[in-house]
């Protein structure tokens, strides 16, 4: 793979120093790589198969720049069917067209295609990560972005010895093209991953894994940051390193105040930044990541390890110690580490919470299911499995969202997506057949420029099926001001918000029968999607999309569609 980097003097004007509302587009370097997408061979759990990957390798490669950068990336796809790629927590100011969902903001890139992304960098600072962005084809093709600080700036915190990115992931010994369809075709649950990674690796407990588990080489006394991404599929996980404490300084590419845990729980879509000091005798320590499932549903209760190596002479121990992580269903330690963060909000690194807010949207988030004819489905009561939000589940249209808008074409999607839930009931409770069978279609809601959003996610105990939700909302970081179980109330729990220093994320954990609180600018002008990251539920309909009109001026307004883009299609 050829890395050119260019100055940004050069080249691309429009990068220029500018302000918009809040997005800062800092001068910068800009940068070239090269994605090249093909079937390539892998063996894992003693079988090999066939998986779509970039550049060769299993997670693919790493997106290494500062602060304010701006990346293109060519992708070539060499594989057997159309994809796209998300660039995850990027917020693309006034730039939807290379954001990546298929059909929400661009079509898939055909295969023997290429197709060359604009990824504009903003404020982000620390790890983020990219994505394939169809079907489940992400299990397999996604890596790392680390976001260095600003030429002339520094970490907020003393400067790691050095650092490794940490990328957590699922391993299907099944079709990853066939598993969901089959899903959909049958109506009943996927079939479970067979495995969990980290960095591509099952690790000891699993078959034929031992020789190839990952291990980090690390040296007595020295300080590593780990950047940590969750790309499992359909999973939060708890992750932990034995005898060693981890201090989290960073989530989403934002930094937070130091929490000193001895373990993270973790969303997928999520990126945490942590710091470890190497003080314990020189050895051999598991680094352990277990399932966090708050739920009926079935679920791989596997546990992916890496190894902790020491370096220097020493006996290799006859046993490796092995983390103490809270148990799969231990919902009071998921919520207890979410509540824990805080943003850093200091003087360099300033946070601007909304306080007058413009726009209430009040969003349940349901399992739901659809009737089938004869009861010929293989969900509960011979029904098909379903998701939805406000029960409305999300209806992919042919092309895509950002195409029919800007080109003000009709029949695509309709802007009657309910900003309230279209029935109130005892949503965590005892909730009867309320909202169990949802409306399809592709709804959107339209935000002003500039418009303070405070969005609510309510859970449900809809389909009796209630378990915690990572949310993720593409193009902005929102503040997470409250957290709570039950019911939202909207008189007393706002009392309890925190507007001095919520964290800053774009994926948030909704918790089981609870609801979580978050606040955002409308100052992204474009096509921005929001969904559940457990894929299964993105897959069922448990998404919906924004649309962010423009402002007065031309620096408030979406960039032009570039001269090129995939064409639509059903391939």
């Amino acid at each position: 793979m050829g890395i050119l980097n260019i100055r940004m003097n050069l080249i691309l004007g429009f990068l220029g120093l500018s302000l918009l509302n809040g997005l800062l587009l800092c001068k910068g370097d800009v940068h070239y790589y090269d994605f090249v997408l093909k079937e390539t061979n892998y063996t894992r759990l003693c079988s090999t198969k066939s998986i779509l990957v970039v550049n060769g390798s299993f997670p693919g490669p790493t997106i290494t720049i500062r602060k304010g950068d701006t990346v293109f990336v060519n992708v070539h796809n060499q594989g057997l069917y159309g994809v796209t790629i998300h660039w995850h927590g990027v917020k693309q100011p006034r730039n939807p067209w290379y954001d990546g969902p298929e059909n929400v903001t661009q079509c898939p890139i055909p295969a023997g295609t290429n197709f060359t992304y604009e990824v504009i960098f903003s404020d982000e600072e620390g790890t983020l990560w990219w994505h394939a962005h169809s079907d489940w084809s992400r299990a397999t093709v996604h890596g790392a972005i680390i976001i260095l600080p600003a030429v002339g700036t520094k970490y907020p915190y003393p400067h790691p010895d050095a650092q490794q990115t940490i990328i957590l992931g699922s391993w299907f010994k099944g079709d990853l093209k066939a598993i969901p369809e089959e899903a959909l075709v049958t109506g009943g649950d996927p079939e479970l991953s067979d495995a969990y990674t980290i960095n591509g690796q099952p690790g000891d407990l699993y078959e034929c894994s031992k020789e190839t588990t990952y291990r980090l080489l690390v040296d007595y006394g020295k300080t590593y940051l780990l950047r940590i991404v969750n790309g499992v599929m359909n999973q939060e996980h708890f992750f932990g390193i034995a005898g060693h404490n981890l201090t989290v300084v960073g989530t989403d590419a934002a930094y937070i105040k130091p929490i000193v845990t001895d373990y993270i729980m973790i969303t997928p879509g999520q990126t945490m930044d942590v710091l470890v000091t190497m003080n314990q005798n020189r050895s051999y320590y598991y680094i352990a990541s277990t399932p966090f499932a708050d739920t009926n549903a079935p679920f791989d209760n596997t546990t992916t390890t890496a190894i902790i190596q020491y370096n220097g002479k020493y006996a290799a121990p006859s046993s490796i110690p092995m983390p103490k992580l809270p148990s799969y269903n231990d919902k009071d330690a998921a919520e207890s580490f979410i509540n824990s963060l805080r943003s850093l909000a200091s003087k360099e690194h300033p946070i601007n919470v909304p306080m007058d807010i413009t726009r209430r949207i009040y969003m349940t988030i349901s399992i739901n299911q659809i009737a089938c004819p004869n009861s010929s489905c293989s969900g509960p009561n011979g029904n098909r499995f379903s998701s939805s939000l406000n029960n409305i589940t999300f209806s992919t249209p042919s092309i895509s969202v950002l195409q029919a808008y800007y080109k003000r074409l009709s029949g695509v999607y309709t802007t009657d997506f309910p900003e309230e839930p279209p029935y109130f009931f005892n949503f965590t409770g005892d909730v009867g057949d309320n909202t169990l069978y949802p409306t399809q279609g592709t709804k959107v809601i339209m935000l002003k420029y500039g418009e303070a959003v405070e969005l609510v996610f309510q859970g449900t105990n809809v389909a009796d099926a209630p378990e915690n939700h990572p949310m993720h909302l593409h193009g902005f970081s929102f503040y997470m001001t409250g957290i709570g179980s039950g019911n939202f109330n909207n008189e007393t729990d706002p009392k309890n918000f925190n507007l001095v220093d919520p964290p800053e994320v774009n994926s948030i954990g909704v918790p089981k029968n609870g609801w979580a609180a978050v606040r955002f600018v409308a100052n992204n002008p474009g096509v921005w999607f929001m969904h559940c990251h457990l894929e299964i539920h993105a897959t069922w309909g448990m998404g919906m999309v924004f649309i962010v009109t423009n402002g007065p001026t031309r620096d408030t307004s979406m960039r032009v569609p570039p001269a090129y883009m995939p064409p639509c299609s059903k391939t």
